[in-house]
């Protein structure tokens, strides 16, 4: 994206991207990574046609597919049927085209019970289905897809995932954004680390990769209180960060989180949560006060958020940790990679044995019994001569 003097933001605005100049070669792949804010969706939307840049402007050659949020491109009011068309039209395809792939397009989503049904009435689950089926085989030349996978389910995604690699592989461009670093590793070999809105490094995906979860890592052990790269209306402030002791927290020990914040005293509805993140910065558990029922509804000039984990199910490793506050239904502050959450060999199962890191990075309560089939005696009779 070239750079071109267009109209200035006044006082007060917040540039999401600044200073961008790359290229992307016809057939290849590229993914783009960063922290929640870094800009990426912006970047994508400005891609895709959607949002016009406040200066410079994006040269793109090709029929675009973009996901990027939930029912993009469509119509709430037609059906699903309707708006395949209505997106084949759009690209530039024949109806002859579009009819030769409908049953493939129908079949990917599994929407067929739904067709012919108004949109507005699918789930969000259906509504990615149907937009990524009709953006992944209507043969874009360019396909843009945002984290917004994540909100179908595991087999969809990896259908998806699959789909792109073919994609990839068939000689069409790739543009994809996730906080899923594995499937961005497979599928993309090179990428691009945005960082508050501004090209960190582009190159080789694991290289990139690499300088992201350093980066990660890095801010975690800042203090909280001194992070200026953090979102939210600023009602309430987080202003230190504590785990446990201050020592490394065991599995299956009890492990406490405390959140110092600073507000404004009121009687508020306030949701407060954390996210932990593995070595890789994929999410592993999500913890919140809604999820819970634990109701907060008083707020102090200071005080203290603990969340408490009475037995720690996370496998040994080097975790970091994200924290949020949302009041009255805003987010009043968001710091990511807040944290640092170091977690060593503990005796969770009370058996001296924990799973390999190869099956995951969580230990789940369980049990095992055996019950033996009660059998009918069979008679043997020997068969006459």
């Amino acid at each position: 994206m070239h750079r071109l003097a267009r109209r200035r933001p006044g006082s007060g605005h917040i540039w999401a991207l600044r200073d961008l100049t790359f290229d992307v070669p016809r057939g290849s792949s590229l993914a783009i990574v960063g922290s929640n804010g870094a800009g990426k969706s912006t970047l994508l939307k400005i891609l895709a046609r959607i949002t016009e840049p406040t200066t410079g402007y994006a040269d793109v050659a090709g029929r675009v597919g973009a996901l990027i949020e939930v029912g993009t491109g469509f119509s709430p009011e037609l059906t699903g049927r309707e708006n395949v068309y209505l997106n084949g039209t759009l690209l530039g395809m024949s109806r002859r085209d579009i009819d030769s792939r409908l049953d493939e397009i129908v079949a990917f989503a599994g929407v067929e019970q739904h067709l012919d049904k108004p949109v507005k009435w699918y789930s969000s689950g259906m509504y990615i289905r149907l937009g990524f089926a009709v953006a992944a085989h209507l043969e874009p030349d360019i396909l843009i897809v945002d984290e917004v996978l994540s909100v179908g389910d595991l087999a969809f995604q990896q259908k998806c995932l699959g789909r792109m690699g073919e994609l990839a592989g068939g000689g069409r461009t790739v543009l994809f954004v996730s906080h899923n670093l594995a499937a961005v590793s497979a599928i993309c070999p090179t990428a691009m680390y945005l960082k508050a809105g501004e090209i960190a490094l582009q190159g080789p995906t694991r290289e990139v990769i690499g300088r992201y979860v350093d980066d990660a890592r890095s801010s975690a052990r800042v203090e909280v209180g001194e992070r200026m790269d953090r979102e939210g209306n600023g009602r309430l402030r987080f202003s230190h960060i504590r785990v446990g002791t201050g020592s490394s927290m065991s599995t299956g020990g009890v492990c406490e989180v405390a959140l110092d914040y600073a507000s404004s005293p009121a009687s508020a509805s306030v949701r407060v949560g954390l996210t932990v993140y593995g070595a890789l910065v994929e999410p592993i558990v999500h913890c919140s006060s809604d999820q819970t029922g634990d109701a907060i509804t008083e707020l102090g000039s200071t005080g203290s958020f603990k969340c408490t984990i009475p037995r720690l199910p996370l496998l040994p490793g080097h975790y970091t940790i994200s924290i949020f506050c949302e009041i009255d239904g805003e987010i009043a502050d968001w710091v990511e990679h807040a944290g640092v959450l170091e977690v060593v060999e503990g005796d969770y199962f009370g058996t001296g044995r924990l799973p390999s890191q190869a099956y995951g990075m969580v230990c789940i309560d369980h049990s095992w019994t055996s019950e033996p089939n009660v059998l009918a005696p069979i008679e043997l009779r020997r068969s006459a001569s």
